[in-house]
């Protein structure tokens, strides 16, 4: 849910190179890959790799709409309302002390989207991976009284850690281990880029992959 961060000063290379492709392949990177849309991405990896891929396809294609409208398009819509009244600046949220409102959204819809699995009868593991995705959430809104935490890099690394637990508890496949390694390579590039364009500290990243990566596993290990 980032994108600009008015108090980080992007490195002398990337000034000189203003306007380089290398900018816009990371930007996209950063857009195709926000946090809002992580569970939306996880869902459908259930969907296709785990025990739910048994579901009819009509009752997969509706439970993942509501996954993306209620993690992605109504968060996305209280942003702008957010954005129209003047309490942020950036619908990227990228200034640290406009995130507190959006990051208590969204964890309200992971909290909202765990109970709707549970109310469909989904595994507990399932469950709780949305549940896993709420507690990174409120671990990021705590540090950011102080520090700003990548969003970005926490919610990529939540959908690895799901991708390993749907590894555990079902048959493993080649196309599981393909796209394991996919996303495992998506997060360096889409961290790398959050680098590139100024927006986080090496550490910054690397603490969004440690608190999405374990929260994530850890709650699904419940």
């Amino acid at each position: 849910m980032e994108n600009t961060n008015p108090t980080s000063e992007p490195s002398p290379l990337r000034r000189r190179l203003s306007g380089d492709p290398v900018d816009s392949v990371a930007s996209l990177l950063s857009w195709i890959f926000v946090p809002l849309m992580m569970p939306v991405y996880a869902t459908m990896f259930l969907f296709g790799l785990s025990p739910l891929e048994a579901a009819p396809t009509g009752v997969k294609a509706v439970i993942t709409l509501i996954i993306l409208a209620i993690n992605a398009a109504l968060p996305m819509l209280l942003v702008y309302l957010l954005k129209l009244f003047g309490l942020v600046q950036d619908v990227g949220l990228n200034n640290r002390r406009e995130r507190m409102i959006p990051y208590i959204i969204t964890v309200l819809a992971l909290v909202g989207s765990a109970w709707f699995m549970a109310s469909k009868g989904a595994p507990l593991w399932i469950v709780m991976f949305f549940a896993g995705g709420a507690l990174a959430g409120l671990i990021n809104f705590a540090i950011n009284f102080r520090w700003k935490v990548s969003a970005h890099a926490a919610g990529i690394a939540g959908v690895v850690a799901i991708l390993i637990r749907i590894r555990m508890e079902w048959m493993p496949s080649d196309g599981l281990f393909a796209w394991t390694i996919v996303w495992i390579l998506l997060s360096g590039l889409l961290g790398s880029a959050r680098i590139w364009l100024g927006r986080h500290t090496l550490g910054q990243v690397l603490a969004g992959y440690a608190i999405g990566f374990l929260s994530v596993y850890l709650m699904t290990m419940i």
